[in-house]
């Protein structure tokens, strides 16, 4: 059995470690209200980005002149997978979630002899697939340190991106985050860029009247393809800054009231020590005062 003074020094780091937590906690609470507004109001922007690029999709007559970032390079040997997690641990399953989802992809991907790269966009993520895929991880890019991530970050990926796409570096790109839903729950999620993935848009009845675009719809496809890798990047970035600080905070709050139970276990056994030791003293004493 553990002596007193261990027990007491075991229960003083057990409350010292309690604080850090609660106080990781409550800042973590404090930037969720922000990230969180943050990547809810980027959510209908992204949303309404494919309805237009439904729409242009849907009045494209030949498909051989559509734009490689729609129709894709007609083949599929080569993948690029984005793995985006965040900068920081002590965030529950969040970082390994993704990572793991996108680990399972690749390992399918080359076990049907694809071709496949790996660009992680945060370094937990890189951090574990290191272990498994040395020779797939590309460079890693970070943004650690910076207090906010913005459309500027976002399209810095999307350049690197698109110029590995116009050398011929991947034929399909898959984009790895987690969608934020609450404080309890995050969504890993993966979205495939490119090509990029349109779901089948419903035209409303506007009563015979009809969409006529300046310039024709491949010129608007052009440029607003590229356009939408940032935005689906800038989304997947917020959604995970939403996602990192709920995590964050359910985890901390898991560890602070596992130190409390802790400290209140440890704290009954060094009582119960305690106790003997002074039963035992008393006894001593008493035994050697009959002995006189």
């Amino acid at each position: 059995m553990a002596s007193l003074k261990e027990l007491r020094n075991r229960i003083a780091s057990v409350q010292a470690t309690q604080k850090i937590t609660r106080a990781m906690q409550m800042v973590a609470a404090s930037k969720l209200r922000r990230a969180q507004e943050a990547a809810e109001a980027a959510r209908p922007y992204a949303d309404r980005m494919g309805a237009v690029l439904g729409n242009l999709a849907a009045g494209i007559t030949d498909p051989q002149g559509a734009p490689k970032l729609l129709a894709g390079t007609g083949s599929e040997q080569s993948y690029l997978l984005i793995v985006a997690t965040a900068e920081r641990g002590l965030c529950g399953g969040f970082n390994s979630s993704i990572a793991r989802m996108a680990r399972a992809e690749a390992y399918r991907l080359m076990a049907e002899g694809k071709d496949v790269k790996i660009l992680c966009v945060g370094r937990k993520g890189y951090d574990v697939l290191k272990r498994n895929f040395t020779k797939e991880l590309l460079p890693l890019i970070s943004y650690q340190g910076m207090k906010k991530i913005g459309f500027d970050q976002a399209q810095e990926v999307a350049t690197q991106i698109l110029g590995d796409f116009e050398n011929g570096g991947f034929d399909i790109c898959k984009l790895y985050y987690s969608r934020f839903q609450n404080v309890l729950t995050q969504v890993p999620t993966a979205l495939q860029i490119i090509p990029a993935h349109i779901e089948a848009v419903e035209v409303p009845d506007l009563g015979g009247a009809a969409y006529d675009y300046e310039p024709e719809e491949t010129e608007i496809l052009d440029a607003l393809l590229p356009r939408n890798i940032a935005i689906q990047i800038l989304r997947a970035l917020l959604e995970n800054a939403a996602s990192e600080q709920g995590a964050r905070m359910s985890a901390m709050d898991n560890a602070t009231r596992n130190a409390g139970e802790m400290i209140d276990a440890l704290s009954i056994t060094y009582n119960r020590s305690r106790q003997a030791q002074i039963t035992k003293e008393l006894i001593e004493i008493i035994s050697g005062a009959e002995a006189l």
